[in-house]
């Protein structure tokens, strides 16, 4: 019997080498590896490999002049470790929710995307904050608003031949602050219940614009659209939290499974979606 060959690990230097690659062949794109590892768990290590980590530039988290790029190979500590407005502080609450100390280190906010969990801790905070991702090949360069980006649970419009070379934050036109805050079991390292974060732009003590995100209450997370228009122009204030009501949670679609009933997600998310909305007022 002929030996099995050992699979393909690639680790390119170049950005225009690693598109070739996924140009000329299927491969799993390896960042962090928090999640690819953990779904392998006593199972042979046997897909074909594109470690994106020497990549020159892609860990750079930078201001241009309309946008944040964040790097696809940018940590959740490289995030927590600059120097950002605070619209990003919503974020930088969910980067300290993403697993322990070790998983931050690793973990990219890019492969947090990419994974598509309907728990995925960041996409709430990168929805709320209007995010795009820039998809790379060697046939040039597209980019798409996060809510369509992920498509389902582990589905992304991304096509084998793209690598999700960074994350876009546009800048607000107003000042801005958010919040997040995540419901599970317990309080550190574990899988959401419910999730929301807020991002408000306000001027003279007036709700400009609101973005306001739930996640693992659907297939994917969702903006609340009804919420948001509702809250524009009104005071920044205390009573600003006591204006979301269950219909505008309506587009959700909670499931029972091990870690909550859908009758619990569905008063939970909106006692969670209210706090932050208060936080992000504070």
């Amino acid at each position: 019997m002929s030996a099995r060959p050992a699979p393909a690990y690639l680790r390119p230097t170049r950005p225009q080498e690693a598109l070739q690659h996924l140009a000329n062949g299927t491969f799993t794109i390896l960042a962090g590896g928090t999640d690819y590892y953990a779904a392998r768990v006593g199972r042979p290590l046997d897909d074909a490999i594109l470690d994106i980590t020497a990549l020159h530039g892609l860990r750079d988290i930078a201001s241009e002049i309309d946008c944040w790029r964040i790097g696809a190979a940018a940590t959740w500590t490289d995030l927590l470790e600059t120097t950002l407005p605070p619209a990003f502080d919503g974020l930088k609450l969910a980067a300290r929710e993403i697993g322990g100390v070790q998983i931050q280190n690793c973990g990219t906010l890019a492969g947090n995307l990419c994974n598509a969990s309907p728990a995925a801790d960041g996409v709430p905070a990168l929805l709320a904050l209007d995010a795009r991702v820039e998809l790379s090949s060697t046939l040039g360069v597209r980019t798409l608003p996060l809510s369509q980006f992920i498509l389902g649970p582990r589905k992304t419009a991304r096509r084998p031949d793209e690598l999700l070379t960074a994350i876009l934050i546009p800048k607000p036109r107003h000042e801005a602050r958010s919040h997040f805050l995540k419901l599970g079991a317990r309080k550190y390292l574990v899988i959401s219940i419910t999730m929301a974060s807020v991002v408000i732009e306000h001027e003279a003590s007036v709700v400009r614009e609101a973005r306001v995100a739930v996640g693992a209450c659907s297939p994917v997370a969702l903006r609340l659209p009804a919420l948001e228009a509702a809250l524009r122009g009104q005071p920044m204030d205390e009573r600003l939290a006591g204006i979301a009501s269950a219909e505008h949670l309506a587009p959700l679609a909670p499931i029972d499974d091990v870690r909550a009933s859908a009758l619990y997600r569905a008063d939970s998310a909106l006692t969670v979606v209210r706090r932050t909305i208060a936080g992000a007022c504070a």
